[in-house]
This record gives C-alpha cells, sequence and structure tokens, in this order.
C-alpha cells in the first residue's frame, strides 16, 4: 500500500445507513463529511458489506442537502442544462466545470481570506462574461461536432438534406408530368 494510501481516511457506509468513520473510530454525518471536503481533508467513503467506493454518491448526496438549505448554486434551469450535456458533450462539460472551479480555487486560495469580499464582489461581474464565454464554447463545440459528422456522411438523413432533395425531385416530377409523354420534340407546334 503505498504513502498517500495510508493517509486516506476511509468512512464505512453500514446498511443503516451510518457512516463510520475508522481514523477517529466514530460515527460520522454528512455534515462532518463536508467538513472534511472543506479542510481538505483525503478521505475515502466504502460500502462495509461490498467494500466499493461510493464517495461519489456521498458528496453528491451533501450537495443536494446543501442544495435544499438557504440560497442554492444550480438553478432549475442550470440543472435542466446540465442533464441535457449528458451524452456526446458529457465529457467537455465536466473537464470544463473541474478546470474552472479549480481556477477559482486557486485564486482565492492565492488572494487569501482577507479580502475575500472584493474576490466575492469581482466573481459577480465576471459571471456574464464566463456564462457567455461558455455558450460560446459550446455553440463552437456543436458546430465542431455536426460539421464532423456531415463530412463523413454519418447523419445522411438530416432532415433538411432530404426535404431539399424531395422538394427538387417532386418539382422535376410536376416539370414531367406537365409535359405530355407522347410529345415528340422534332414536331414542335406544326401540330
Amino acid at each position: 500500500m503505498s504513502n498517500s494510501q495510508d493517509n486516506v481516511r476511509i468512512i464505512k457506509k453500514y446498511p443503516n445507513r451510518r457512516l463510520y468513520d475508522s481514523y477517529t473510530s466514530s460515527h460520522v454525518t454528512l455534515v462532518d463529511i463536508r467538513r472534511l471536503v472543506q479542510e481538505q481533508e483525503p478521505f475515502q467513503v466504502v460500502d462495509a458489506k461490498s467494500g466499493e467506493d461510493i464517495t461519489r454518491s456521498i458528496l453528491l448526496q451533501i450537495i443536494q442537502e446543501a442544495e435544499s438549505d438557504g440560497n442554492p448554486i444550480f438553478s432549475s434551469t442550470m440543472l435542466k442544462n446540465i442533464i441535457c450535456f449528458y451524452g456526446p458533450f458529457q465529457g467537455v462539460l465536466g473537464s470544463y466545470l473541474d478546470e474552472s472551479i479549480q481556477s477559482v480555487i486557486d485564486i482565492q486560495s492565492q488572494t487569501g481570506s482577507q479580502s475575500s469580499q472584493a474576490w466575492t464582489e469581482f466573481m459577480q461581474g465576471q459571471a456574464p462574461i464566463m456564462q457567455d464565454m461558455m455558450r460560446q464554447y459550446v455553440e463552437q463545440s456543436r458546430d465542431l461536432y455536426m460539421n464532423t459528422q456531415n463530412m463523413f456522411g454519418l447523419f445522411g438523413g438530416f432532415a433538411g438534406s432530404n426535404d431539399a432533395s424531395k422538394k427538387s425531385d417532386s418539382s422535376s416530377d410536376t416539370a414531367s408530368a406537365s409535359k405530355p409523354e407522347n410529345s415528340d420534340p422534332k414536331k414542335g407546334d406544326k401540330e
């Protein structure tokens, strides 16, 4: 076992939903785990029976509780948009959010807690700019994805391309239908 794994605090979740911190030999709550996150204490939550790593699900529970209390970070619109990203753009959004949040944490730790009010005011002013940058990035990514798909013909059944070809086919059909089948181009208007 490596040194870094030795320093990771193991918290076991039992079937009765209780969490047990093996480091302190005591039961803990989600509030205690939230404090570990805020203090950047390395930990891992495992299912006591199977040994499966369930840290992500516990962290999601903490976020859900935090969102229920006070002023939430995620609006309903934002959550709907995040849900829409699951699929082809999932990795792009995940990486973008991860890097953005890490940048905010890095800047905040560099500026120190004495300037937290100034930092808060600065970030409130930057929110529209960041949202616009994200929108542009997503649009460019979407355009690149669609252009790549069109270039390789992976989506031959686009509604727009079928409609255009159907219209041109139907206009040539109506043009040929208006000409009599037995008309001889050599006779012209002599008849």
